[in-house]
């Protein structure tokens, strides 16, 4: 996605035209327009002076925006300019205005004293007005010139209607001065002065003042809803110590380049995404996860830019600088969120393109009903007025975007990323949640849960001889193993004629003993296994757990049990979740035994095993007939189920925030931010709903009164005046609206609802295009034959081709599997069926 800077829009109508103007542009597939960045995200072949000419022949300035994300600055179109511009102009306002409504108002209804030349001369007042209130819209001209530009290139907007209605007031008063003037002229003071209450100058000024007053209160709280990606763009570091020909330099941050080598010391910021090579810290890592605790690091652990070295000295070789880093990478992430729009803001956006068009004819029918009914021109013309200035196309045209913003904020500050404007409002509409088991359930790394020695063999002589082993493999069963016994400080045996046979064990002689570890089948070729320790093995591998038995010299040692154990807050987020209404369904390759303990575990409503990568897709497919669906998982592995998903949330990303796959990126590794990612976006469409509801309830009340519509009703009548008041608090209001999503706390229950339509999830089959079984039993190619038969019998099974001496089927897929009919399928033709195979 390209994106620009536009400038010249003052409300949804500009933005809409704009809109308009590039997306018929040849060769863009999609233009999304933000009127509160003044930003332009456009996606296609055309070219970025086709796209800025277009722009400029609708009326409005364009420019390509810098390539780098802008980390190390503040300024662009995040920095604020038009607040001090508006307040000066304000302040110049005020005084005129002033002194005007003490020559209107203060004299000739309370009597305020006049210098000579002005008391008692009509004529004189109005000219002194009229020199006022043209000093007021020479320093508020922008609305004319805006206005008339809009009107030229035929899309009238709001400044139209400002400009509108304080021209018309004071043309009017001239008109009228002109009559003063020639009434005075003739003697007749006691007819100039009734003539002068159809001056309208104060209201002409008045009018400019009051919608510059709601400029400013609005560009005061825009610039409230972009705080949170000001804070991440001061994050980034200034300066950087590296290290250039054997010494330390201090260098600009935006000069690290990758391969360089700098050093941090406590107190400092970590200049770019790098690798500790030397030395150990803590480091706080809030900045870009929102967890607070600091995170230990030493050589070999990732370290991120913007991240605060906490009390070591480290030394890091730089990986990704610039705009590759982390946080350049969430700050892309959060401005190109902005820069979309969301699906909810068309609405908006069909009612902005005709709204000012039909203002202005709503104002003029005023006009002539009230004339047609014997109403003065004077009094017509005020209802006329009184329309124009109270008519809000920016409320409606604010109602999303800044909602959107202030919601991607939140998230950010919580590591929760979205993508897309898109991805914030549809995430809150999930009712069903699949979640990848490893990684995203569970820690996604093995670890030893249990130690049972035998024959006599105690805990701290098992773990040593299974350590002295398992060092020198590296299977991820083992470095659970080796990362236990390191951690309690375990000594070693010295080792020798290591073998490692795949699949089933390894092999060596340590301390002068022949030492085996495996599995069962292995280990019984080493030494007798006892009733009592198969009855322990069964048990731990019925609890999801891998048992690995330890054998030295014929004797058995005992066994030491792996497993990939849940997070701590997995069960906790699923309950979140559930308690929401959302269905949870746990999708993984794992067999069948072990997914169904961990889901047990982790409180899940389905559990689907024995899918493949592959096969995760056709299982979303089938989910999403009966809801709409969230996948979650580690956006690598489960790209395609991410993609096939209505919305694709990647889990544990904190180092690579850019994956293409997920519409939602999650910093931390904590399942809880799936909930608190769902609990946002419900609280933004909630605000985006509510602001969307006052911009059209304002408007429809506020028209029909400026056009005195209820007059004869209750005699209510509204002043041009108020008018423009009211119009400058509903973008305001608006505005505040949405920042009360800054006290959104993300993680708390308290406010949850369940879903009104929940889903009742119903069977859904194990998918894969290519699937591998284990089958136990088969002896020879007879056996296999005997198989393949009964395999290939089954509807869904394309191909079979067993094998005897690995125990194992490969399949090939016509339709996803039913594993009840494979296993019913392997047993009737008189074999073992022991689970389909990751």
């Amino acid at each position: 996605m390209e994106q620009y800077n536009v400038t010249g829009m003052s409300c949804a109508a500009c933005s809409a035209r704009v809109e308009k103007a590039v997306g018929s542009v040849e060769g863009v597939t999609s233009c999304a327009v933000s009127l509160l960045t003044n930003s332009m995200g456009v996606e296609g072949t055309a070219t970025p002076q086709e796209i800025i000419a277009a722009v400029e022949r609708a009326g409005y300035g364009a420019s390509l925006k810098g390539a780098k994300p802008e980390t190390s600055r503040s300024e662009g179109v995040l920095a604020d300019s038009e607040t001090p511009a508006l307040i000066s102009r304000l302040a110049a306002s005020l005084i005129f205005l002033l002194i005007l409504m003490y020559i209107s108002m203060g004299h000739t209804m309370f009597g305020a004293p006049l210098p000579a030349f002005l008391d008692g001369s009509p004529a004189a007042l109005g000219l002194a007005e009229l020199l006022l209130a043209a000093a007021v819209m020479v320093m508020n001209q922008r609305f004319f010139i805006s206005g008339t530009r809009s009107v030229l290139h035929r899309s009238p907007n709001m400044d139209t209607l400002v400009a509108m209605g304080s021209g018309a007031s004071f043309a009017w008063s001239v008109y009228t001065l002109f009559k003063v003037i020639a009434v005075q002229s003739d003697g007749d003071i006691t007819v100039a002065k009734e003539l002068m209450n159809g001056y309208y100058f104060e209201s002409a000024a008045m009018i400019l003042t009051l919608i510059t007053v709601g400029k400013l209160l609005e560009s005061v709280s825009k610039g409230r809803t972009t705080d949170a990606l000001k804070s991440l763009i001061k994050l980034a570091p200034k300066t950087a110590c590296v290290i250039r020909d054997g010494a330390e330099v201090t260098v600009p941050a935006e000069e690290v380049r990758k391969g360089d080598i700098f050093v941090v010391r406590p107190g400092e910021s970590i200049p770019a995404d790098g690798i500790v090579i030397d030395g150990t810290s803590a480091v706080n890592e809030a900045s870009l996860t929102g967890e607070s605790i600091p995170v230990d690091k030493s050589a070999g652990d990732r370290v991120s830019a913007a991240t605060v070295n906490q009390s070591g000295f480290i030394k890091c070789e730089a990986a990704r600088v610039g705009e590759d880093t982390t946080l350049a990478q969430i700050i892309r992430t959060v401005s190109d969120a902005a820069a979309t729009k969301a699906p909810i803001a068309k609405t908006a956006d069909k009612v902005s393109g005709v709204f000012v068009p039909a203002v202005i004819l709503i104002a003029l029918v005023t006009i002539a009903i009230w004339l047609f009914v014997g109403q003065s021109f004077g009094y017509a013309l005020a209802r006329g007025i009184s329309v124009l200035v109270i008519s809000c196309p920016c409320a409606l045209g604010l109602a999303t975007p800044v909602a959107i913003m202030v919601g991607n904020g939140v998230g950010a500050r919580g590591g929760i990323l979205f993508k897309t404007a898109v991805s914030l409002e549809e995430t809150g509409r999930a009712q069903v949640a699949v979640l990848d088991k490893t990684g995203t359930i569970t820690a996604g790394e093995p670890v030893v849960t249990d130690i049972i020695g035998a024959d006599g063999t105690d805990e701290p002589e098992l773990l040593r001889t299974a350590y002295s082993l398992e060092k020198l493999s590296e299977h991820p069963l083992a470095k659970a193993v080796v990362s236990l016994a390191e951690e309690r400080g375990v000594p070693t045996y010295e080792a020798a004629d290591f073998e490692a046979v795949a699949g089933s064990g390894l092999r060596a002689v340590i301390g002068g003993r022949t030492v085996a570890g495996g599995n069962l089948r292995y280990i019984r070729e080493f030494a007798e296994v006892g009733s009592e320790i198969q009855t322990a093995a069964d048990d731990l591998a019925e609890q999801g757990k891998t048992p690995l038995l330890f054998a030295a010299d014929g004797k058995l040692l005992g066994i030491i049990a792996v497993a990939d154990v849940i997070k701590p807050d997995s069960a906790e987020a699923v309950r979140e979740l559930r308690d929401m209404g959302i269905k949870v369904v746990m999708l993984t390759g794992d067999n069948e035994k072990t997914a169904r303990t961990v889901g047990r575990q982790a409180g899940v409503d389905k559990v689907i095993a024995g899918v493949l990568p592959n096969g995760k897709e056709a299982v979303i497919r089938g989910l999403q007939k009966q809801g709409r669906v969230v996948m979650v998982g580690d956006g690598i592995n489960d790209a395609p189920a991410l993609t096939r998903a209505d919305m694709g949330i990647a889990i544990g990303a904190g180092t690579d925030v850019a994956i293409d796959a997920a519409d939602v990126v999650l910093m931390k590794s904590s399942l809880r931010d799936v909930p608190a990612a769902i609990r946002l976006s419900r609280a933004t469409l909630r605000n985006i709903k509510q602001n969307l509801f006052w911009a059209f309830f304002y408007n429809f009340i506020g028209i029909p009164l400026a056009a005195g519509a209820y007059v004869s009703l209750f005699g209510w009548e509204l002043d041009p005046m108020f008018g423009a008041a009211a119009m400058s608090l509903s973008s305001f209001f608006v505005v505040t609206n949405a920042l009360r999503l800054n006290l959104v706390d993300i993680h708390s229950t308290k406010h949850d609802k369940r879903l009104k339509t929940a889903v009742e999830l119903t069977d859904t089959e194990v998918g894969s295009e290519r699937m591998t079984i284990a089958v136990k039993g088969m002896m020879c190619q007879h056996c296999e034959a005997r198989v393949k038969s009964a395999l290939e019998s089954l509807a869904f099974v394309e191909t079979a081709a067993p094998d005897h001496k690995t125990g194992r089927a490969e399949l090939e897929l016509r339709a996803p599997a039913d594993e009840k009919q494979l296993k019913k399928a392997v047993t009737g033709a008189g074999y073992k069926y022991v689970g389909i195979v990751r």
